[in-house]
């Protein structure tokens, strides 16, 4: 009769060719824990009568092998983004470019100038990087990077206006993706919330009548994921800042997006660009580095330098600063408008910029190098909570297929995984979204699920 004593024991599995060979590639802890793992199923699998046999070792080592390569899969992985949405907040919005890649490799791979002053042969300041590029760009006087941008909103409150009123619009009380709303920073950070004018409509006079009593600042947060439409009407940037300032309080402007160019040149509406800002008189502007800038996550801070110097000086802002690669990253993102390549060079300004005829052209290409699928016209988003409810018009590769989600399922589990959509039972990819150097893996992917469905 067969009983628990006839497993092989943790010791004698590790003396076989296997085993050593899993110890190379996993190490020794973690192959012990993946053995010890499988042996414990396994006595309670034998001991509930799941198992009428135990398994021999070459079971148990594949088994243990399994579960290692499950351990050890990493779950933020490449994936080609063909779905048609060229902000992609759950694929990590802005693919990065080239030159800020290898700039983000370099610093990592050693040491760097983070917080050293070469000339001076001493410690100097990690928040110099990337002002100088971010003050010729934008013509601000000072700068300040961190992790992102709601970062950069609850410093920018709580290093100017803790326990002091900031008046808002109640059109602007705005909530972004993962529940971020703007009143829950403003009360997180300290300040005072006042509320004015109504949901649709607000007049300059409600700003002055709530400036009367001593304000911290002026908050305007624009709205970059819905749009306010109907019976509205809000006083333009430069009135809300010409009407503060006569009450000697600073502007701080949250644009979320951060374009540095005019997305209207792309057939698109025209996004509030940071310059616009500026030029309105804004003390303060707040905006992302990833979406549409192209760049790596970060929150950017730019404005008078005065109270920019406040903002540095704030404890908040050495827990929300931004690291080595990421300053690296958008100090390279950075130079691409600098030197008016941002089109050839930012893979999000390149895709906008893109012609029909060159989308139509590279669907073309797909479906005759598969031998299969129509090229129809389509839409373009550009996601990420940038610029609502637009889109562009794109060529797509439509394949009609059995099952539309199991190809996009197949799609998924392809190496790298390809990120599709649905329509009427057909299986969309959008050429636009996709990377020029991912072509080959994409139609190796398609052409390896068509074989398999």
């Amino acid at each position: 009769m067969m009983t628990l004593r006839n497993l092989p024991s943790v010791e004698q599995i590790l003396q076989t060719k296997t085993a050593a060979h899993l110890i190379a590639r996993f190490g020794r802890p973690l192959t012990l824990d993946a053995i010890r793992f499988v042996l414990d199923e396994t006595r309670a699998r034998f001991k509930s009568g799941g198992l009428t046999a135990l398994p021999l070792t070459d079971l148990i080592l594949a088994q243990t092998e399994s579960s290692l390569t499950a351990w050890t899969k990493p779950t933020l992985v490449q994936v080609i983004n063909a779905s048609g949405v060229i902000l992609h907040t759950n694929l990590g919005r802005a693919p990065m470019s080239n030159a800020a890649i290898h700039a983000m490799d370099v610093v990592s791979r050693g040491y760097s100038t983070l917080e050293y002053d070469l000339e001076k042969g001493q410690r100097g300041s990690r928040l110099i990087h990337a002002e100088s590029l971010l003050q010729k760009l934008t013509g601000a006087e000072s700068a300040v990077i961190v992790n992102n941008n709601a970062a950069a909103v609850l410093l920018v409150l709580s290093a100017l206006a803790n326990k002091k009123r900031v008046v808002i619009s109640r059109s602007q009380l705005v909530e972004i993706g993962g529940g971020f709303r703007v009143p829950d920073v403003m009360k997180q950070s300290g300040a005072k919330l006042v509320e004015v004018g109504t949901t649709n409509k607000v007049h300059i006079s409600d700003y002055e009548e709530a400036l009367i009593e001593a304000a911290g600042l002026v908050m305007h947060a624009h709205r970059s994921n819905f749009k306010l439409v109907g019976f509205t009407e809000e006083p333009e940037l430069k009135d809300i800042v010409t009407a503060a300032h006569g009450f000697e309080v600073p502007v701080v402007d949250d644009l979320g997006s951060g374009a540095l160019y005019d997305t209207a040149k792309y057939g698109l509406t025209h996004e509030p660009t940071v310059q616009e800002s500026m030029q309105a008189g804004v003390d303060i502007v707040c905006f992302s580095g990833d979406k549409l800038l192209g760049g790596p996550q970060a929150g950017i801070i730019i404005g008078r330098a005065d109270l920019i110097a406040k903002i540095k000086k704030h404890p908040l802002a050495r827990a929300v600063r931004a690291d080595k690669a990421c300053l690296a990253g958008l100090s390279a993102t950075l130079l691409h408008y600098l030197k008016d390549e941002a089109e050839r060079e930012v893979p999000i300004v390149r895709m906008m910029s893109l012609t029909l005829k060159q989308v139509r052209g590279r669907a073309e290409a797909w479906a005759a190098e598969l031998g299969q699928g129509e090229v129809v016209a389509g839409e373009s988003t550009v996601g990420g909570g940038s610029l609502p409810g637009e889109s562009m018009p794109t060529f797509l590769l439509s394949l009609e297929v059995r099952s539309a989600e199991k190809f996009l399922h197949g799609l998924r589990k392809n190496n790298p995984p390809v990120i599709a959509r649905t329509e009427n039972d057909k299986v969309l990819l959008d050429p636009r979204t996709v990377l020029p150097e991912q072509e080959g893996a994409l139609l190796v992917g398609i052409k390896n699920v068509i074989r398999e469905l």
